[in-house]
């Protein structure tokens, strides 16, 4: 039987996975960045203001938000750097180039590198998992949003070197992303007037291991917004336009969350299309 707290539970799950700059102090002696460079190297590589551009009311989304800096761990990456692209570039789960393939930390053993896996990834992980089973068990199906934001010029560490970057990005998986979810999310984005492009300048969609490639009921994408909308890339501050691109980006991504329950009704007769009950 449904208690009244698992009615409430929301149907998606936004998850934030570079918008802190946190780094602790017992992961901080390992960094071989001055402070001055670290700080810059943050500025670079966080997703400033990510937990807060796509924050909605806990009825709609639950947010989990990741706790450190990627530069401490980095939680999208997968566990094993051989299935991992960026692990080339020195950007595994655990990083040891910076955004411009300098010495981010020496060599990284299999010690450290689990002792950090266990403090941070694996906690993270565990708490997104029980996120998405917990919404799919409700209802049947569960849609997690990935978000982030990009640079509006690419650093040397990226794949697409293409200046020509969208406002928006949105990434797809084989697996799942719908084919109908995907082309209402292209709308939606536009109708927001936004400029989007699917999988560039990034691609892919972050699913919690547990039910990756092997459930169903979870349905993704992965919405990137390009940080020259809503913040100064040099100083690290917000633009005036923050509020208003903020607006526009929670108006998009709750359509989305409702349209995604639409696009599962149709693929799970079960799941119930309203909100609330």
């Amino acid at each position: 039987m449904t208690d009244a707290a698992d009615r409430h539970l929301p149907f998606a799950v936004l998850h934030v996975p570079h918008a802190s700059r946190v780094v602790p102090d017992q992961d901080r002696a390992s960094i071989l960045l001055t402070d001055e460079a670290l700080s810059a190297e943050l500025l670079r590589m966080t997703d400033s203001f990510t937990d807060e551009l796509f924050r909605l009311d806990t009825r709609v989304a639950r947010s989990i938000v990741f706790r450190v800096s990627r530069l401490v761990v980095d939680p999208e990456r997968f566990l094993d750097d051989s299935v991992e692209p960026m692990s080339s570039r020195g950007m595994g789960v655990v990083y040891t180039r910076t955004a411009d393939g300098e010495a981010l930390r020496g060599a990284v053993d299999e010690k450290t590198r689990q002792a950090l896996v266990t403090a941070y990834y694996l906690p993270h992980h565990c708490r997104l998992s029980e996120a998405v089973e917990a919404a799919a068990g409700r209802w049947g199906s569960c849609l997690v949003i990935d978000c982030h934001s990009f640079p509006s010029s690419p650093l040397p560490y990226e794949f697409d070197q293409s200046p020509e970057r969208p406002e928006i990005c949105l990434g797809i998986d084989a697996f799942h992303t719908p084919a109908p979810l995907a082309a209402v999310a292209v709308g939606l984005f536009r109708d927001a007037g936004f400029q989007v492009q699917l999988d560039r300048s990034f691609s892919g969609a972050l699913v919690p291991r547990a039910h990756y490639q092997r459930d169903a009921r979870v349905m993704a994408i992965m919405a990137e917004v390009n940080r020259s909308l809503y913040m100064d890339e040099v100083s690290g501050e917000r633009l005036a336009t923050f509020g208003e691109i903020a607006s526009r980006l929670r108006s998009a991504v709750t359509r989305l969350i409702e349209a995604a329950r639409d696009v599962a009704g149709r693929r799970l007769p079960s799941v119930s299309p309203h909100w609330g009950d």
